[in-house]
């Protein structure tokens, strides 16, 4: 009799901590996060602005995490080839006014121009190249890596004939692939060995100014309907779609012909022929069971603003996503 008691009271014990396990589980599962990725072009220094309208715009999103690119100034003697970032980073500033941590993406590499990582949550080590950052979300990991890559030779520009720099034009959807290959192979490298630091993580997250677009936007049925030149099959955001990664706002807004998203230029008329929009700065998002529910275009008020923020301080628009996992 005592071993029936026994066993069942262990049966009993186990059925408890597998309730537990379950609703750990189900407690997981609801843990939401916004992630943001935001070129501040200087945080407002490049038009003399102090950082303001920057907090304003990162508080009108709302954003648990935020990756950041132009944190310094660009230089004067800066040119199509080569542009070094002078002055202070405002990384420190933005997150003392905004009451978050940061960390600074200090080294200098392929993958990076000046960006700094800023988080509501706890801030771990940095990943060997600096792209990326462990962040702890009430007891679970999750890793936020930070990226800018090359923006020279810039294939829709020699798709279109725009000049810029010394990279030739080109014509087809195979050569632009090429050619984005040769510009950003080195940097997407880098990002692919950090992201080996991220393997058992509740959720990875990439966000950057690839100043590449994405392989959702340029379709053939985006050519037919007059949008895009050719079609072609960016080879940056398809390695990252590839290793199962989701294009945040195109996993929310799924077409690109009835929902068009441009973060670059929003300074020119669309219609101009000296420069092209297009949506080059990203959110992307991995996890077991994750979700993505919300995405937006943060920008100047406008047709191509999801969420309107104003004065506009940046010449990028801003991307926020909402996740679940």
């Amino acid at each position: 009799g005592t071993i029936i008691v026994a066993e069942g009271t262990s049966m009993r014990l186990g059925a408890l901590v597998a309730a537990l396990v379950v609703g750990a589980t189900a407690a997981r599962a609801e843990t939401t996060l916004r992630v943001m990725s935001f070129n501040i072009w200087g945080g407002g220094g490049n038009e003399g602005k102090g950082i303001e309208e920057t907090v304003a715009a990162i508080r009108a999103a709302n954003p648990d995490i935020i990756g950041i690119q132009e944190t310094r100034l660009e230089g004067e003697d800066c040119t199509a080839e080569s542009c070094p970032a002078v002055g202070t980073s405002v990384a420190a500033a933005l997150a003392d006014a905004l009451g978050y941590q940061f960390y600074e993406q200090n080294k200098v590499n392929e993958a990076l121009w000046s960006n700094a990582i800023l988080s509501r949550f706890p801030i771990g080590a940095a990943s060997p190249n600096d792209l990326g950052v462990p962040v702890d979300v009430g007891g679970q990991t999750v890793w936020i890596f930070n990226v800018h890559f090359d923006d020279e030779p810039y294939q829709p520009y020699q798709l279109l004939g725009i000049e810029y720099g010394p990279a030739p034009f080109i014509k087809t959807g195979a050569e632009a692939e090429d050619w984005a290959r040769r510009t950003r192979a080195a940097g997407l490298a880098l990002l692919t060995s950090d992201l080996a630091s991220a393997d058992g993580a509740a959720a990875v997250f990439v966000t950057g100014d690839f100043n590449e677009p994405s392989a959702s936007d340029w379709t053939e049925a985006a050519v037919a309907a007059g949008q895009k030149p050719v079609a072609v099959n960016w080879p940056t955001t398809r390695t990252l779609m590839d290793a199962g990664f989701a294009d945040a706002y195109r996993a929310v807004h799924s077409d690109p012909v009835a929902k068009p998203a441009f973060t670059w230029t929003l300074r020119y008329d669309e219609a101009a022929t000296d420069d092209h929009p297009d949506r080059i700065d990203f959110v992307f998002a991995r996890g077991s069971g994750l979700k993505m529910t919300d995405a937006a275009i943060v920008g100047e008020d406008g047709p191509r603003t999801d969420l309107v923020v104003m004065p506009w301080p940046s010449d990028h628009r801003a991307v926020v996503a909402e996740a679940t996992f």
